[in-house]
């Protein structure tokens, strides 16, 4: 007797169809699963056995071979132990699976009770590319599956329910589609934080050209309160970036059951100590990490210099090319990268240096030293090195409140529709992401303009990685100020972010 059932796997963040075949024949009882299953699959004979016999039906007594076919494709997780279930009652006249093209996936409890698993989405969207129609799910997953159209998502609870189901009984009510409701305003506003209209300003551009930021001054001066309301003034996502950001965290098993689809941009703070693997992915079975859990939106690194080096060296292939890789024996898989780096550090060990108040006690070596842990190509991955100074008394005591986070972000938006309608819909998404043709055809300078940039390449000693920075940013601070044209006025404040210094070298 044999039976097949469509399921689905995961890959990375892609989805993939399973055919789960089932062969009942004579011999001594026994319970094979090949295709090679993973340790979590091949405990799903246990589970798989409680849960028949827990939901009322005659576990079959005969030799159960199960293959997962593609075969030659590594399996992983629990979501294999409904299909296997619905595999062995159908092959053994117990069950009737449905006529439509139909798949199923989830963990069983030894009861008969389905428990969620994670990367519903991404395998919710390979089931309708493979012209899956319905698809059935554990309840707590439909909401994350109805993200993807053309497919009638069945939730279900137990296996009792799905039986009573597939049997002509009680139907099973196909999951409505999630919408997103109405959300709450940021918790974190730009009116909060006084004085410090420079590192406003830093990230108002930061923002319109998605150009990646370091933040440096004493302790107290605001650098932190600055970098986590910039989620505040970022442009809202799209449909298809939300798409995105939500395939990862659904992968990791992140996603709350009550709101499926992610349509914040993200904002990620790992400690300093965090791992080189933590921070890129890794494991035996390659995760994503921290940057990639900020697609889409924001890195932040606190305390940059403590972090340690190898991990922030593993940052530079990622900022620039967008996406990283993970390279383990059983094979590769690459994760998208697509974020906003912001660091922020003091001057020196004891966070003083060059502070009017003198308190300073580093010396030059130290100091040098201390800055010295960030290396010169990754500073050189980074558009915009602004100074947050400690606030004088006078700011502090300011009553009226500060810009809003609204009023910059509306000019945020302005900023990045004239990039839109400069790219066009197939293009780069912001200025930070041009390449060369880009720079060629939009960043061009007029004499004064070329000018200039050539003076401070020279004196800042440049390299053609940062001076393509500088060109960047320049092209975000005219659209900021509704010029198409880049003027010396806009290379000028785009070069005045990379005049600190850094102990005995130049930013």
């Amino acid at each position: 007797m044999f039976s097949s059932v469509r399921s689905l796997g995961l890959t990375g963040l892609e989805g993939y169809e399973v055919l789960v075949e089932c062969y009942l024949s004579n011999g001594l009882p026994s319970f094979d699963v090949v295709g090679l299953p993973d340790a979590a699959v091949k405990e799903a004979r246990d589970r798989v056995r409680a849960a028949v016999k827990n939901c009322g039906f005659s576990f079959p007594v005969s030799r159960i071979t199960l293959n997962l076919a593609p075969a030659g494709t590594r399996k992983s997780g629990t979501m294999y132990d409904l299909p296997i279930l619905l595999g062995i009652l159908s092959a053994a006249g117990a069950l009737r699976l449905p006529g439509e093209p139909a798949a199923f996936l989830g963990e069983l409890s030894l009861e008969g009770r389905l428990r969620p698993v994670p990367g519903v989405l991404p395998m919710a969207l390979a089931a309708a590319e493979n012209g899956i129609r319905a698809l059935y799910v554990p309840a707590e997953n439909a909401a994350e599956a109805t993200l993807a159209e053309g497919l009638a998502v069945y939730p279900v609870r137990d296996v009792a329910q799905l039986a009573a189901h597939l049997g002509g009984g009680e139907p099973i009510a196909p999951q409505p589609p999630w919408t997103p409701g109405t959300q709450a305003g940021p918790e974190l506003d730009y009116a909060d934080v006084k004085g410090q209209s420079n590192g406003k300003r830093a990230l108002e551009i930061a923002a319109a050209g998605g150009h990646n930021v370091l933040l440096i001054g004493p302790p107290g001066s605001g650098k932190s309160m600055l970098a986590k309301r910039l989620p505040s003034i970022l442009p809202d996502m799209t449909r298809e970036e939300a798409l995105e950001v939500t395939k990862i965290h659904s992968v990791l098993g992140l996603l709350p059951a009550d709101a499926p689809l992610i349509t914040r941009r993200p904002f990620r703070s790992p400690h300093h100590t965090i791992s080189t693997a933590g921070l890129a992915g890794g494991g035996s079975v390659p995760r994503p990490g921290e940057i990639s859990l900020a697609h889409r939106g924001v890195l932040f690194l606190d305390e940059l210099p403590e972090f340690r080096k190898d991990t922030l060296e593993i940052l530079r292939q990622p900022l620039e090319d967008g996406v990283v890789t993970i390279s383990r024996v059983s094979g590769s898989l690459s994760y998208p990268s697509g974020l906003m780096l912001v660091c922020a550090m003091n001057p020196c060990k004891c966070g003083w240096y060059g502070d009017p108040s003198g308190r300073c006690t580093c010396s030059q070596a130290s100091v040098d030293s201390y800055l010295g842990r960030i290396s010169g190509p990754l500073l050189d991955r980074i558009d915009i090195i602004v100074e947050i100074p400690a606030l004088p008394f006078a700011d502090l005591t300011v009553a009226a409140p500060a810009e809003p986070s609204a009023d910059i972000k509306a000019r945020v938006d302005a900023a990045r529709r004239r990039q839109q309608g400069r790219f066009g819909a197939d293009g780069v998404r912001c200025n930070a992401a041009m390449g060369p043709a880009e720079l060629r055809e939009y960043c061009r300078l007029d004499e004064g303009a070329s000018a200039l940039m050539k003076s401070a390449f020279e004196r800042l000693r440049m390299t053609a990685r940062s001076y393509d920075r500088v060109l960047k940013v320049a092209r975000t601070v005219a659209d900021l100020a509704g010029s198409d044209q880049v003027g010396a006025q806009h290379v000028a404040e785009a070069v005045q972010y990379r005049t600190f210094r850094f102990g005995s070298r130049d930013g």
